[in-house]
């Protein structure tokens, strides 16, 4: 296995230095057609015959030399920038659609206006998905005076802009907009009801940065766009009270990795007498069940400061990857009405959805798909899988001379800390800039909290104040900064040296560079090498290292606590083979997450499928291309809505209790199919018979008032969020081998010992 391992690497490596071969002797060609003696006026000649080619149908392949030449220059000219052969390499390799590993620090920015600018010539459009607003709008303005030299034209989308301004921004050469805001636009166009309200043309190519957390981190994620919420009882206050009556290991247990808990055999009991339900099994309680699982989930699984924070009265979902508030992201809605009991705030409530799509699915729609990122190779098989996306590791400009000290490891938390702070203080004492990433804003406080006892001031960057992040993080690197950050602080905004000043950044190189500490190893090594990689940009010195304890959640989750018989000890463990140990958990994690992925695209792929099949029949209505008059159009797009909307209501159902079908022996994703396929069969015949019904009201009125007296209109207010759906693939293992033995159990001894009285 070793053997053909290593003939596949060899293989890949090989087939990887003839691609940046390639690549590097196109770069030459680029740098021969020197465009430094032409005027300004023949360069943008230049650009109209590119256009020109390119609309009659020209390959781009072959207009690319002319067109990075051309960049070039201007790029040179206009921002005083000449891109190094590294990134004109990945910009050829973005053409080509790969996906490419480019070091922190190394341009990415810049690399993609190439691709961007050639993508763009046909006049189709081309989108870059930046991972926040504040990255949109400063790369459409830094890159923006290319593109206009070049006759294009560009511009950025932000959330809270007008219809108007959204159409405008989508109809430049060039769009540069976050993966959520254009998912939730998408999601917008797909309930309009006339074709004048949609913002989106047809999609064309795209270039996804921090490709790494779009396409894998969040790519499950709902985007939902929703009614108006209406009002919510009380029920979860109920709910969590029976919760918080039941006690561990006499009532419930958790799984093997903490992440579920189930009632046993006495917790069921206990839990049907407190709720007067009778068998809380039967079917027609799985509502109770699935409430009351949701209040044990909210109160023993989720963490203040951790998974979530409360600020104004509100609950906050923290990002697992970021550290930073989820902004409009909210549970499922049970669960968050679970957690809003639990913390005695006002109930959520989610109002009727009317269209959801996934990040994954929404960037699928893109006929030319590709993206950059620093951290890539660690998960190239997830995005070959996934998206048919090849990785391609472009060679920095400068070699990176970072020094990545081996994580050092300890035998409780305690001496973890201890050892920490005393790096901190002696390091920070010298001047040299350090950044700490941590694993929670409850970490984050109390590290910070205890350098300030042992004299070290430092900033805090987490979930309780990201609106100072970019600020926070372009400062990181000045002179005796501190800086303690939730995992992935700023992404985009460099950290440089001496904060930019060049006399103070020859002081920070001489003294080692930015210092990097983490307070604990990921479940993926790429979220490792992301906070790594805040140092060492452009060839600057730098260091990183971890510090690891054995009672880390990771540690106690895998047992490795038990199986190393150190004893409690204040200096760190000298093993190499400990760790060996904990790059092997790394991999298995991430492949076991991999398995769990794939495993839940079954369930969101069947219902985008239909999405898919009954949007071609919606866009053909509105855009007229089946004959119809405007009241007709009118109805058959409300009721295509009304019974989509019902569908998505049914499949939530569904999926929240499609787990139970384990208890008689059959698979929950072909039973899931089943029934949202039957389901769905039935919704042509739905919208046919109630159209015809409508129409006949309307007795062929096309008075747009008639309609509105008929309720055919959109909701009068919509919202968009997102659903955090951690929960929902969590609850794939929910129903272990006891859970089952109990379920049996107490079905067949119940009429014996009379059970059911209770």
């Amino acid at each position: 296995m070793n053997i053909a391992v290593k003939l596949i690497r060899e293989f890949k490596d090989r087939d990887t230095r003839h691609k940046l071969k390639v690549y590097r002797d196109m770069a030459d060609l680029i740098r021969k057609r020197n465009l430094e003696a032409w005027d300004d006026q023949r360069l943008q000649a230049e650009s109209l015959r590119l256009k020109k080619e390119a609309k009659l149908g020209t390959p781009l392949d072959e207009l690319l030399v002319d067109a990075y030449a051309l960049v070039c220059e201007v790029a040179k000219r206009t921002l005083g920038l000449q891109p190094y052969d590294v990134q004109i390499m990945a910009a050829i390799a973005l053409h080509e659609r790969f996906l490419i590993e480019q070091h922190t620090g190394e341009g990415k920015t810049l690399s993609a206006v190439m691709p961007a600018y050639l993508n763009a010539l046909t006049g189709e459009g081309v989108h870059v998905l930046t991972f926040n607003d504040y990255l949109a709008n400063r790369d459409a303005e830094w890159m923006g005076p290319i593109y206009r030299f070049l006759k294009l034209t560009v511009n950025s989308v932000q959330a809270g802009m007008s219809l108007s301004e959204k159409r405008e921004a989508y109809a430049a050469d060039i769009t540069y907009v976050t993966a959520k805001e254009a998912g939730f636009d998408y999601l917008r166009d797909t309930i309009a009801l006339n074709e004048a309200d949609t913002v989106h043309r047809p999609f064309h190519y795209v270039i996804v940065d921090e490709a790494d957390s779009l396409l894998l981190d969040e790519a499950r994620v709902p985007l939902v766009i929703a009614g108006e919420p209406g009002s919510s009882g009380n029920d979860g206050i109920h709910f969590a009270e029976v919760a918080r009556q039941l006690g561990k290991d006499e009532d419930y247990d958790f799984d093997e990795f903490k992440r579920n808990v189930y009632l046993n055999e006495e917790g069921s009991a206990k839990a049907e007498s407190l709720l007067g339900c009778g068998n809380l099994y039967d079917s027609h309680n799985s509502h109770l069940l699935m409430s009351l699982n949701c209040a044990l989930h909210a109160e023993l699984l989720l963490k203040k400061d951790v998974d979530y924070i409360v600020r104004d009265e509100k609950i906050e979902l923290i990002d697992e990857y970021t550290g930073r508030v989820a902004e409009n992201k909210h549970l499922p809605d049970r669960l968050q009405a679970a957690l809003a009991a639990k913390e005695e705030l006002q109930p959520f409530a989610g109002g009727v959805i009317l269209g959801t799509i996934t990040l994954q699915h929404f960037l699928s729609l893109y006929p030319k798909i590709c993206g950059m990122t620093a951290t890539a190779q660690a998960s190239a098989i997830e995005f070959e899988d996934i998206y048919a996306l090849q990785v391609v590791q472009i060679p920095p400009n400068r070699p990176n001379i970072r020094i990545d000290h081996p994580n050092r490891i300890y035998t409780h938390k305690e001496a973890k800390l201890k050892a920490l702070v005393q790096e901190v203080s002696s390091v920070h004492a010298t001047g040299r800039p350090i950044l700490i990433g941590t694993s929670s804003v409850e970490e984050s406080d109390m590290l910070a909290k205890t350098l300030a006892v042992a004299g070290v001031t430092c900033h805090v960057l987490n979930a309780k104040n990201d609106a100072k992040e970019a600020e926070l993080i372009a400062k990181a690197g000045e002179i005796g900064a501190v800086t303690v950050s939730t995992n992935m602080a700023g992404r985009g905004v460099d950290i440089r040296l001496g904060g930019g000043n060049p006399t103070h950044a020859e002081v920070v190189s001489k003294l080692g560079g930015l210092y990097v500490i983490g307070t604990h190893v990921h479940e993926s090594v790429r979220i490792d090498d992301q906070l790594r990689g805040r140092s060492g940009r452009q060839g600057d010195p730098g260091a990183s290292v971890f510090f690891v304890s054995l009672e880390d959640e990771l540690m106690l989750r895998f047992g490795i606590n038990k199986a190393i018989r150190a004893p409690r000890q204040d200096e760190a463990l000298e093993e190499p083979l400990l760790r060996s140990k904990f790059e092997h958990i790394q991999r298995v994690i991430m492949g076991q997450n991999f398995d769990i992925h794939k495993e839940l695209n079954c369930y969101s792929d069947m219902v985008e499928e239909q999405r898919r099949m009954l949007y071609e029949e919606r866009l053909g209505i509105l855009k007229g291309e089946t004959p119809m008059s405007p009241s007709e159009q009118r109805v058959r797009l409300y009721y295509i809505d009304k019974f989509w909307a019902d569908h998505l209501a049914y499949v939530s159902y569904i999926r929240e209790g499609i787990h139970l079908t384990s208890l008689v022996n059959r698979n929950p994703i072909d039973e899931f199919h089943a029934q949202i396929i039957q389901a769905y069969e039935q919704i042509p015949a739905k919208i046919n018979r109630e159209s015809a019904n409508m129409l006949v009201k309307l007795g062929g009125s096309n008075d747009p008032a008639m309609w509105e007296k008929f309720g055919l209109k959109n909701p009068t207010s919509t919202r968009t969020y997102i659903i955090n759906d951690q929960y929902s693939q969590n609850k794939r293992s929910s129903w272990t081998t006891v859970t089952v033995s109990a379920f049996w159990i107490r079905k067949i001894l119940r009429p014996i010992f009379g059970w059911s009285k209770f």
